[in-house]
């Protein structure tokens, strides 16, 4: 059971959530702060002072003043205007570690909203009520408004609610009206009131929980580039000079001096490597530890500002105290967007360097005696076209990612007539980072795989070197996964294959990955 306090929510802690459905409840403590807060707004409410969104309008309309009778109407008008998001539906995880997140920053007791509402959102993660949310329309500042909405339509309701204004959720595997489906799983939707509305909306909380997803996965594909680095080190017959600990001790950062010694790790006991005579291998090789290092301090930084990010309070304004509102900016996505960003250009680099050695792997005037294209019999070559397609696969999808990783917090666009100014596009950039950690992958594992052929077709030749101990169980797990083909075959299958049971299931990293955070 993970217990939300506002306060202490771990990446580890949304994974075992929006993945693996683990119950959430709130703590006593974020029970009290809510409470407090609540009792400070309705302090608020009785001053009869002008406080926006509580009783203004939104935006541009901030100077606009709404009565107090008027409060339910303004929150429901709120959620039914906002729900405007476009595209496709995002994946069910993404939603439940919003849903997780938003609940947890509401539970930090500064925004005032009904404690009965966070506990609506908490059932819905409970009982597997998930809302459909698609995937395009914010810009992560003023918060993810539009999806946040959509989340919220499903959540609360309105004595004149139609039930195609209740939004859509997925209930039991089925897509439904949100009305329906919190009904079959036995969930009372509330009326919001006060500043109900604007505190589930308010906040870049779909952008943060892209980003929470993707920081955990890049841990794991870090190990994995290191992992697929050794493989080719062991292919192509490196040089571990460069794996040297003096040498990176004498730089002194931590990502490369982990890399190094990963990769070092995983060649323990090998003859392959170091079986050529030439004084230096390509950079793609040599400066392995240097690239990945960089990519692995790049994740640490986000590590650091995403986890503060789904501990705090997003929304606008804040209830500090009895009687007292503060007005700022909490839900400007810009940490966010920019550390999506940055993650983004780190995996796309990961990614480059893992290509640059694939594409070595199969050119035979770099790959220190192996076929071209890593074709089994060198006497049908021509007849047989070997792996040669998976780099243009790989080429591929590292342009994308190069294209994919300009900067999306650079760009802005006014809204709400030029009220809101300077947006943060967060959500573009946490978006885009989805999708670079997807090719990513991708081509990590296509170098694991071209690495793996191209030692079946170096032991055919040097029959009596070794592989290292690590890279030797590696090499058989590949193995009993996909035997080797000497010929032309449907590789499209076996990467496909490898990339399932490599990064979506979880027998690999139980054997050799510990799944932690602090792994990385």
């Amino acid at each position: 059971m993970i217990s939300l306090d506002g306060h202490s929510l771990s990446l580890n802690a949304v994974i075992r959530a929006s993945r693996f459905n683990e119950n959430v409840e709130l703590s006593q403590s974020a029970k009290a702060a809510m409470q407090k807060s609540q009792e400070n707004l309705q302090a608020i409410i009785a001053q009869s002072k002008p406080v926006y969104g509580l009783n203004t309008g939104f935006g541009i309309f901030a100077d606009r003043t709404i009565t107090r009778a008027e409060s339910q109407q303004l929150n429901r008008n709120l959620i039914l205007s906002h729900a405007v998001g476009t595209g496709n539906p995002l994946p069910q995880e993404v939603v439940r570690a919003a849903m997780l997140i938003r609940a947890n920053s509401l539970a930090k007791g500064y925004s005032g909203i009904k404690t009965d509402m966070v506990h609506v959102l908490l059932e819905m993660l409970n009982k597997g009520v998930i809302p459909v949310v698609y995937d395009k329309g914010s810009l992560g500042s003023s918060g993810d408004l539009c999806m946040l909405a959509q989340m919220a339509l499903v959540a609360s309701t309105s004595p004149q609610e139609k039930e195609s204004e209740s939004g859509f959720a997925v209930y039991q595997g089925e897509v439904m009206s949100g009305r329906a489906a919190m009904q079959k799983a036995g969930i009372e939707r509330l009326t919001l009131s006060d500043k109900d509305g604007l505190a589930l909306i308010n906040g870049a909380t779909f952008s943060a929980a892209l980003l929470a997803l993707a920081v955990y996965d890049s841990a794991y594909l870090c190990y994995l580039g290191d992992l697929a680095a050794a493989l080719s080190f062991e292919a192509l017959l490196a040089r571990t000079d460069p794996l040297h600990p003096e040498l990176h001790q004498a730089r002194e950062l931590a990502g490369q001096i982990d890399s190094a010694a990963n990769i070092s790790h995983f060649l323990e006991d090998s003859t392959f490597v170091n079986a050529h005579h030439q004084v230096q291998d390509a950079y793609s090789l040599r400066c392995a530890p240097q690239v990945h290092g960089a990519v692995r301090d790049t994740l640490g930084f986000v590590q650091s500002t995403v986890t503060r990010e789904i501990n705090a309070a997003t929304d606008n304004p804040l209830i500090v105290g009895e009687g007292l509102a503060i007005s700022g900016g909490n839900f400007h996505g810009e940490a966010v967007g920019m550390n999506a960003d940055f993650l983004s250009i780190a995996l796309s680099e990961l990614s480059g360097i893992s290509e640059r050695r694939t594409f070595r792997l199969m050119d035979s005037h770099l790959n220190n005696g192996l076929p071209a294209m890593l074709v089994g019999n060198a006497e049908k070559a021509g007849l047989n076209s070997g792996i040669m397609m998976l780099q243009y696969t790989a080429a591929s999808l590292v342009l994308e990612n190069q294209t994919l990783c300009s900067p999306d917090s650079v760009r802005s666009l006014p809204t709400s007539a030029n009220q809101e100014d300077f947006n943060a596009n967060a959500y573009n950039a946490a978006w885009h980072l989805h999708q670079v950690l997807e090719n990513a992958a991708k081509i990590i594992c296509i170098e694991i795989y071209t690495a793996c052929r191209a030692i079946d077709l170096r032991r055919n030749a040097m029959p009596k070197l070794c592989l290292g101990r690590e890279t030797a169980e590696v090499y058989d797990w590949v193995r009993a996964l996909i035997p080797y083909q000497d010929g032309d075959a449907y590789w499209k299958e076996e990467i496909d294959l490898l990339q399932e049971e490599l990064i979506y299931k979880k027998n690999f990293r139980e054997t050799f990955y510990n799944t932690e955070l602090t792994k990385a």
